[in-house]
This record gives structure tokens, sequence and C-alpha cells, in this order.
């Protein structure tokens, strides 16, 4: 540090130390760190604990933008709390649901005071104080009810507050931008418009109606107390994609990110040309290191995840005036972090936990077939003249089994390829080491998804205790089936003879013959709910875990159901087993432990296991690293 910089930070700390409040600087300085990365520290913890800077700290001591000069960018909002959040994030639940996500999604219920400003580190408990002056000038007059008007439009739906009430508010803003002026040397914006909470922003237009309905049953007779926040967030980071960690993943090279569930890592889509295809770059948020790191193992949420709550000012309707007028009550009441509300009432925690211990359901996704890695022409590279097969590359399979027409109705119904069996195998193995019992297993009629069934049988030690139940409702969508007038499956007599252990007496939901060719979504999604009805009712309550091997579409169309969440979007469903297709994609879920990592030409693809009920898992792989590079991939429901 230059000298002038360091007279600074001394001057600095000189004027902390001489609080009657304890500084949280100086013990950090007791531990060797230097000022300027401490206070760095502590502003991007929120200045709680020396704990949580001292952690910091010591996880990014290979940042390389430690040392940088970059002050953190703070905002402060007005937040309701108590009944009135509960019914707004319901809201933001239902609405998601039934009109998928929109820009107001990103943000949690609130009212902005004023726009986003930067704050040198050193002067941030300067903004503390600020936010408690203006605070206390206008508590005495704060309205004791925030009357709220519904507004809607085409592309907008909110809360309007009334002039009188939202005068005053103005007012505390304005206050708050001139103290953190004067005491912090801050350019602070406070918001003079129209004070609004935003429930639905950039929506789909015939979704108004729906979002009209379910903000009117918004009840907004009941007291609130409002919370005055102020939080803060990375200002270097503000336009990227915020991904937040699922999975543990070790780096197998020196350029790849290590990962730790719970941490957020930041991507420019704009910078991915070097990434290969499933992987991306980005730069975590608990490191401050940047490098690839699989796409898999995160997934997409909002940016405020990783804002920084710093202090709150409440303004209680229930306290008495005069009480709170009192500065020692006031100073111990506002200006100190509060914990954030929580989003789950005990008693949908304990439905949850109730429905999860009396059904455990794995959804797994087939191996690698022959015509993903072979293309369409596979079965002309793999038969001879006379119509008889012989095997020309190691990942055929040593054989394929009789069927009644020949081998040419394998075209339409391709075996797994030798990566395939091994994949099978492997997830077989990664369920028998983590101790879940299997005692019931459904299957698609395809082909692929029968041999995957029985390789984890086989190595579970249960293919000759189970039977395989085949159930045609959870095929593929017929609709992917284009230019087939009929659908060529082995029968159960074929699958039998070919010494699959299948059940003849099950009577599925759907007969084979039932599946028509390129069926409507609608009549998909319907198959697949009706079908996987009768898959649960046909278990019996607490008799282990229930195995059902289907597409990669079934991850979505066979486990939404008995989520109770409605059908996606055409759209959104196609795009998504798209994804599946190039690599393995977890939409909702907690993996809790690695199992190993399978490697092929170039990056390593993951393998996962978890040990969690109910279960969904996906098979995969990617043809382009290599003939034994893929995926496993399980994950709660």
């Amino acid at each position: 540090m230059a000298a002038g910089e360091t007279q600074l930070y001394a001057k600095v700390f000189n004027k902390l130390r001489g609080r009657s409040v304890p500084s949280l600087l100086e013990p950090l300085l007791g531990m060797g760190f230097p000022a300027h990365t401490a206070l760095k520290a502590l502003a991007a913890t929120g200045r709680k604990t020396v704990e949580e800077a001292s952690d910091w700290l010591h996880s990014h001591c290979n940042d390389p933008s430690l040392n940088d000069p970059i002050p953190q960018e703070y905002a402060l909002f007005l937040c309701p709390t108590g009944s009135l959040l509960e019914k707004l994030q319901e809201f933001w639940r239902e609405s998601k649901r039934q009109c998928a996500k929109n820009r107001a999604h990103e943000v949690f219920p609130h009212i902005t005071l004023c726009d986003f400003f930067t704050c040198e580190d050193q002067k941030v408990e300067c903004l503390y104080e600020a936010l408690k002056r203006a605070g206390d000038r206008v508590l005495g007059t704060f309205p004791a009810a925030v009357p709220l008007v519904l507004h809607s439009s085409i592309s907008y739906l909110g809360f309007f507050v009334s002039d009188g009430p939202a005068d005053i508010i103005r007012e505390f803003a304005v206050m708050f931008a001139s103290e953190a002026s004067s005491l912090a040397d801050c350019t602070v914006k406070p918001c003079t418009k129209q004070l609004h909470l935003t429930l639905a922003h950039k929506f789909y237009p015939h979704h108004q109606r729906t979002l009209e309905q379910l903000a009117r049953a918004i009840p907004l007779g009941h007291s609130c107390q409002w919370t005055a926040a102020l939080y803060s967030r990375d200002m270097r980071f503000v336009h990227y994609q915020t991904l937040r960690v699922l999975y543990q993943y070790n780096p197998q090279n020196v350029d790849e990110l290590m990962l730790s569930p719970g941490d957020h890592v930041f991507v420019d889509p704009t910078q991915q040309e070097e990434a290969s295809e499933g992987w991306v770059i980005g730069t975590s948020q608990w490191t401050g290191c940047r490098g690839f790191l699989p796409e898999n193992y995160t997934e997409r949420v909002s940016e405020c995840d990783t804002w920084v709550k710093h202090r709150t000012y409440t303004f209680s309707l229930a306290a008495d005036l005069s009480s709170r007028k009192d500065g020692e009550a006031s100073g111990r009441r506002n200006g100190e972090p509060h914990p954030p509300p929580t989003s789950w009432s005990v008693c949908s925690l304990q439905s949850l936990q109730a429905t999860a211990a009396r059904k455990s359901i794995l959804v797994v996704r087939h191996g690698e077939r022959l015509d993903q890695i072979f293309g369409k022409s596979w079965l002309q590279q793999c038969s001879t003249l006379d119509g008889r097969y012989y095997r020309p590359d190691l990942n055929f399979p040593r054989s394929l089994p009789r069927r009644s027409c020949g081998i040419k109705d394998f075209e339409n119904d391709p075996p797994l390829s030798s990566c395939g069996i091994f994949q099978s195998r492997m997830a077989g193995e990664a369920l028998l080491d983590s101790g879940i019992s299997v005692t019931c297993v459904f299957t698609s009629p395809a082909l692929r998804c029968v041999q995957t069934a029985k390789h984890i049988l086989e190595e579970l030690k249960l293919e000759k205790k189970i039977k395989i139940r085949v159930e045609p409702g959870i095929f593929e969508w017929t609709k992917w089936e284009a230019g087939k007038n009929t659908l060529t499956l082995m029968t159960l007599e074929e699958l039998k003879e070919a010494n699959f252990n299948v059940s003849m007496d099950y009577r599925p939901a759907f007969p084979l013959a039932s599946l028509l060719p390129a069926e409507s979504y609608q009549d998909f999604v319907h198959r697949c709910a009706v079908s996987m009805g009768q898959i649960v009712s046909a278990c019996p309550q607490d008799a282990g875990v229930t195995l059902i091997v289907g597409h990669g579409s079934a991850l979505d169309s066979c486990t939404r159901p008995l989520l109770q969440l409605p059908p996606r979007d055409c759209a959104d469903f196609a795009q998504l087993v798209r994804k599946m297709q190039q690599h393995t994609h977890c939409d909702e879920g907690r993996c809790l432990q690695t199992l190993a990592t399978a490697r092929g030409r170039g990056r390593a693809a993951p393998l996962w296991r978890s040990v969690c009920e109910p279960l969904a898992l996906c098979l995969s792989s990617r043809a382009r690293e290599g003939p034994f590079s893929g995926d496993v991939l399980l994950r709660r429901k």
C-alpha cells in the first residue's frame, strides 16, 4: 500500500477505536490482516461478526482482486414483514407456478427508497448512522398503516402507495440521502416518484387476468411492520447470471473452479466462447477465483440471492412511540442486523417431511443408446446383407436379443451401447453402496430402458428377486417418433425369451397398443400423470424405493405430477429435454456427496450419488468427450 493509503486507514482505525461500540476492525488487525482488506471483508459480510469477516478473508486468500479498491454498491428498501410478507411470498410462488417466472421474481417484495450507490469500505458504518438518524426523525409521523392500491397494466402489476403516507416515506428517503451524503460522503439518489411494490413485471399479456385474480386475494387490511433495510451487492457482477452450486466438485485441471454446495457463481453470458459444451466460465462469490465449472452442478437463481443485508430500521406499529424515541432503546432495536424472515411455516415443513417419508420414488433416465453415438445409420454399420448382426466397434454390444421381425426392428428401438451398459451398472453400484433398498421396478417398454433396469438390478443382486413391470404409459412423447406409423417395441414374450425378468401379470395403465403416433403434448403429459398415479398406488406404503426407468423427458413429465405441479409450457419442456440430451440437467433438488468421476477425453464428466428420499436419477453421456464419459445424478424431489 502507498504511504497515503496507510495514513488514511490509520485515521479510520483510530476513529473507529474511539467509538463507544467495540470496533470489529481491531481484532482483524490483531490477526495480521491489512487494514484495507479487513475493511473490505467487513463490508462484504455486512459488518456482523469478526468470525464472518475472518472466514471471508481466509476463503479469499487466492482472490486476484482482493487488493483492488472496488467498493460495494448499496441500496435502501422498505420491506413488509409478518402476515403481509407471507401473503406476498405466497403470491410469488403461485404466480410463478401458474404464469411462469417474470421480472418481479428476481427480487424479494419491497418498495425502493433509493437507487444503488457506492460507499467506501471505511465509511460503511456512517451509512448505519445515517439510517438511524433518518428513521428517528420520521418515527413519530410514520403512518400507522401504509395503504396500498392495486394497479395493473399490460406489462406491470403492483401496489401503489397513497399520496399522504407516500410523502412521509419519501421524506424518510430524502433524509437518509442527506445524512449519507454528510456522514459517508456518498451520492445517494432518493426515489421521489410514485412509490410502488411490484408484484409482476414483463409477463405474458395473456397472464394478466390470472395475475390480477391472485393479487386481489392478498389481504391488505392487516397491520404490518415495515422495515427499512440496507443491502449491498458486488458492483462487478450486476449484469451477470447468478448460479447456485448444488454439488461438491473438486477440480481435475488447474483452470477449473472448486465448487462447494451453497456457493454462488457469477457468469458473464457474453464471455463463454472458450468453454466447451456443458461447461461455463464463472467467478466464485465465496473465493473470488475464476475458472471453468460443469454447468449441471449448478442451478440458476436470482441476483438478490447474493445481496448482503447490513442494517434495518423497523417502524413498529405495536410499540409505544414515546418509548421508541428513547435513544438507547432505539439503538438496541434499530441499526442492528436482523435475521431474514423465513418463508416456510412449521406446518409446511412437517407436511413436506411426512410426504417424503411415505413414498420413495427413484426416476432414472436410460443409459447411452447406440443411435446417439453412431447416428441414424447405426444399424447399417452392424448388419450384414443377410440381416445378421456383427460388432464393428467395441462400443456396440456383444449381441442383440432376438426379435420376431428380425434385426430391422431395432432401428426405431435401439439398444444400449457398451458405454450405456457400463453407466447402468455404475448406477446400480452407486445404489448398492448407498444402502438404498429397491423393492419395485417399473420401466418404459423401450429396449434401452428395460436393459438399464436389468443392469441396475444385477448390480443390486436383485435380478432374480424383483420382476420388471413394463409400463407403456411412461414411454417417450410419440411426437418425437416422427415418420413412424407404428411403434416397433419388443413384446413381453420377446423380452422374456431374451432373459429379461419381466412381470407377465402386471396390468399397465396404458397398453402398448394405445400408444398412438404424433400424440399432442397435452395427451402425453396426461398419459404420464395417469401412469405415475397407478405406479404409486401399485406399491404399498413404506415398501422401500420404487425404481422407475424412463427417458430424459421422464425427469420432468413423471416427477411434476408427484410434486403436484402443472405441466411445463410445451416450448420450455422441449428446451429442457434438449439440455438433458447435451448434459445432465438438474432442475430442482440437492445432492449430498460425490461418488466418482468418469474420465474421458478432455474434461471429466461427474458421477454423483445421494442418500435421500424421494429420489430422481439421470443417466446421460456426451459422445464428443469420449466413449466412457457420462453423468449419473441423484437428486431430491
